[in-house]
């Protein structure tokens, strides 16, 4: 049930006089029947003690919280975090506790937590501790707030999206009062710093049930809220998802779709694979349309986003650099909005074209098949997300993708995928800018089937250009 290292922790403090119990979100997971990614150990032994335990049993600790009675054991080079029960007072702060005190009852430490399926313990023999009512609110798929959902979303804001996330890795339904508490916490919000917000979105994204998180933070309020982040020194306030939030309601040609665009976007955020990369990418494909200078009507009187891939790709940038999403996952997630709309058909020729055209943005092939691959990805998941008789553009998609891995793998596209290098140029044609420019036009020529990509075929070219520029 537990791996050695946590077993032995329950059973060195238990020996030594003291309760100790595996707490929270891994007595959730092993009733659940899934693997818990971490485990949590709580005591009623003060933090002092536990070092004092820990030293005489031979194990290396350490204060990893002091303020908060956590001590670390390292067990077979794995790190275990001990906290003594406590009770905690929140004050200004959205996130940290302003006053913990410790008490001496597993009943009130668990009191102190987020939601009831979180509130639950485990002793070293399987026993569930379950005060207040966890486990059938697990068993019934519902997320409820311990206690008073308000003092609860008050005291810690960031609870309001764990709750999403919950929801999103889950499935959960919230409870009634639960939900409508998160709405009247909104602006505890504005105390979180955006590196904690974006952590939570980070991790909803990426959870089975993504679309139903991200409907819950929009229903709540949470999309347009604020938040605070430091920067050149100062505090700044920046928006969480508000660009988002417009999606509701914004119209499409009922030509093309089903959905507005706020559930087309959801629909293909269901439909991804979970990559952080490309659930950002579903999130923020379309997050241009509607807005001012891109929703025209056509000709037909009907709504149309001309440009809106552009648009969108510069407000993605803006958005992911508001909420410090890493930049390699940026870049990637704003080319992709970019290029989400144009693709060829699945042709020799036209792919290699928009390869080409493609493989500018990229230092070399490897980079470009993933980007391409992640590129396909989201262009299938847009088009089963309440298009229009998408079963045409669908099988199309996948002859591309089989048309890609070909190419991909016969025609070079990069100087570095020639069959001769750079030396062999400058030992023919002399050092200098020319070994570059050829290069290049040795890609060019085997992409347009003038040459094969063989080493005997391409010296062979060489040296019938160095002749001809010494006949000149």
């Amino acid at each position: 049930m537990f791996p050695p290292g946590v077993h032995k922790i329950l059973e060195t403090l238990n020996q030594a006089g003291y309760e100790a119990y595996v707490v929270g979100g891994a007595v959730r997971d092993i009733l659940l029947g899934r693997r818990p990614k971490e485990f949590d150990i709580c005591t009623d032994a003060c933090p002092r003690a536990v070092l004092d335990i820990a030293a005489k049993n031979n194990i290396k600790a350490f204060r990893k919280g002091a303020a908060f009675g956590v001590i670390s054991w390292i067990l077979e080079g794995q790190e275990y975090e001990i906290a003594t029960f406590r009770t905690e007072t929140y004050g200004e702060d959205a996130h940290r506790p302003e006053k913990v005190e410790f008490v001496w009852a597993l009943e009130d430490d668990l009191a102190r937590r987020d939601f009831t399926v979180n509130a639950m313990a485990m002793d070293r023999a399987g026993t569930v501790i379950d005060p207040l009512g966890g486990r059938e609110d697990l068993r019934r798929g519902l997320l409820r707030a311990v206690g008073d959902p308000e003092e609860r979303f008050a005291e810690d804001a960031l609870r309001m999206f764990r709750a999403c996330r919950f929801v999103a890795e889950y499935g959960f339904r919230v409870e009634r009062q639960t939900r409508d508490a998160i709405g009247k916490a909104l602006g505890r919000v504005a105390g979180l710093s955006v590196e904690r917000v974006r952590d939570e979105l980070d991790k909803l994204l990426v959870a089975p049930y993504a679309a139903d998180g991200l409907e819950l933070m929009r229903g709540t309020g949470l999309l347009t809220t604020e938040c605070r982040c430091r920067a050149d020194g100062r505090e700044q306030i920046v928006a969480v998802l508000p660009e988002v939030a417009r999606l509701v309601h914004i119209e499409q040609n009922p030509r093309y779709h089903t959905l507005d665009v706020w559930g087309h976007t959801l629909r293909v955020v269901a439909n991804i694979p979970p990559e952080p990369v490309l659930r950002w990418a579903a999130l923020l494909h379309d997050i241009a349309k509607g807005s001012p200078g891109v929703r025209c009507l056509n000709k037909h009187g009907e709504p149309s986003d001309y440009g809106h891939a552009r648009v969108g790709a510069d407000m993605a940038r803006k958005i992911l650099n508001r909420l410090r999403v890493p930049p390699a996952i940026t870049r990637r997630v704003v080319w992709l909005v970019r290029h989400h709309m144009n693709f060829p058909g699945p042709e020799r020729r036209p792919v290699i074209k928009w390869l080409r055209r493609l493989a500018a943005s990229f230092a070399g092939r490897a980079d470009l098949a993933e980007a391409v691959r992640q590129l396909l990805e989201l262009r299938s998941a847009d088009l089963r997300g309440g298009k229009v008789d998408p079963e045409y553009l669908l099988k199309e998609n996948d002859l591309l993708q089989g048309m890609v891995e070909k190419v991909l793998w016969q025609v070079p596209f990069y100087p570095e995928d020639l069959a001769v290098s750079g030396g062999d140029v400058a030992e023919i044609m002399g050092r200098g800018p020319q070994v570059k420019r050829t290069l290049d036009d040795l890609v060019a020529s085997v992409q347009a089937g003038r040459l094969e990509n063989h080493r005997e075929v391409l010296l062979a070219a060489l040296k019938r250009k160095a002749a001809r520029l010494c006949n000149r």
